[in-house]
């Protein structure tokens, strides 16, 4: 499964227009990125450097594009779209700019941001290091003020930073150059969508540094600390982004031809952290070839629901059909000195809604 979702992710992800044309990696799905590299023969300016000088940065590309698309899969599990992976289908959603491939986008970039920037603090990248902060005090000296790092500094007593933060700033440098640099010379609206929702998911980590510290002092006194930062969990990226996507903004091409404006003179102008789109999203309850929807019959609902998970939602008023399964589940677990844990087998009848 693992395997499949960078399969399927880096290929498709790197849809690309160049030349009046689409290419995706030859014909083939590819899995290794050294090959998309390889078999892509047009790669020039960053993002060729990348592939010809940097292969264990590769690694940890396919690495974030994996994350990203996990987390993709969990915020959508309940929805009509459920960020599959199936390659008929996320393809079709990827040459459109519905908001679904906004967040797609956005997700994907935050995902590589997150795992480059994880292999720096791990020492697995020659290239770079842990971010090493050294202005002591109450101060930031040259490193941005982030609202996560103003809520989590402390308040009061000595500290210093110290310790092995996360290097965000090369891990954002090199998804930007990975994820953005086909499109840079390009100024049509899906380019402009794509590059801005490629940075409002890089954002969502940057901007959201944490500091975490630790105490020094005899007997726990804490009398000095020293301070790091920290990228957030990556759910809370996911869950920030997904909240960008239900708030969505719908964009045009401006009079310039460089640039977008709302649709709608009363829609608030969307800052760097919102995601943006062009075009309406199918409703994704039949399969379209088209749209690249698979529809939603055979999915699972929720009866009792009235949210987006609800049967009469997800299955766009078909009704569902339900049956009674049994399922084995550990019961009457015992710890047992020392040190075990022993179950027992129980059998538990489960009820399972599905779309018509």
């Amino acid at each position: 499964m693992e395997m499949r979702l960078v399969l399927v992710a880096i290929c498709l992800l790197l849809v690309t227009p160049i030349a009046g044309s689409f290419w995706t990696v030859g014909n083939q799905v590819v899995m290794d990125p050294m090959l998309i590299c390889k078999k892509t023969r047009r790669l020039k300016g960053k993002m060729a450097d990348i592939c010809r000088k940097e292969p264990s940065l590769l690694k940890e590309i396919a690495r974030g594009i994996q994350v990203g698309t996990r987390e993709c899969q969990y915020q959508f599990r309940n929805r009509r779209w459920n960020c599959t992976t199936i390659r008929r289908s996320l393809r079709k959603i990827l040459l459109r700019d519905t908001r679904e491939t906004g967040f797609a986008n956005a997700i994907t970039a935050a995902g590589v941001t997150y795992a480059v920037t994880r292999a720096c603090t791990m020492g697995h990248l020659v290239e770079c290091s842990c971010d090493k902060m050294t202005s002591k005090g109450n101060r930031l000296g040259k490193f941005p003020r982030t609202v996560e790092m103003e809520k989590s500094l402390p308040t009061e007593g000595d500290w210093e930073w110290g310790g092995c933060g996360d290097n965000v700033k090369f891990g954002f440098k090199k998804s930007r150059d990975f994820m953005d640099a086909p499109y840079r010379k390009r100024s049509d609206i899906k380019t402009l969508v794509k590059l801005h929702n490629n940075n409002a998911g890089r954002l969502a980590i940057r901007d959201f540094m944490r500091t975490e510290c630790k105490c020094h002092g005899l007997s726990g006194s804490c009398t000095v600390r020293t301070c790091w930062r920290k990228m957030p969990p990556f759910r809370d990226v996911g869950n920030r982004l997904k909240e960008s996507f239900d708030g969505a903004a719908k964009v045009i091409p401006s009079n310039d031809g460089h640039s977008f404006i709302t649709e709608g003179p009363t829609i608030k102008p969307p800052d760097r952290f919102d995601l943006i789109y062009s075009e309406d999203s199918p409703d994704f309850c039949k399969p379209n070839r088209k749209t690249g929807s698979l529809g939603t019959q055979g999915r699972r609902c929720n009866s009792t629901s009235q949210g987006v998970d609800g049967c009469e939602l997800l299955c766009c008023g078909r009704g569902y059909d339900t049956r009674i399964v049994k399922e084995k589940t550990n019961c009457e677990c015992r710890f047992r000195w020392c040190c075990e844990v022993t179950c027992k087998t129980c059998l538990v009848k489960k009820t399972i809604n599905t779309c018509r």
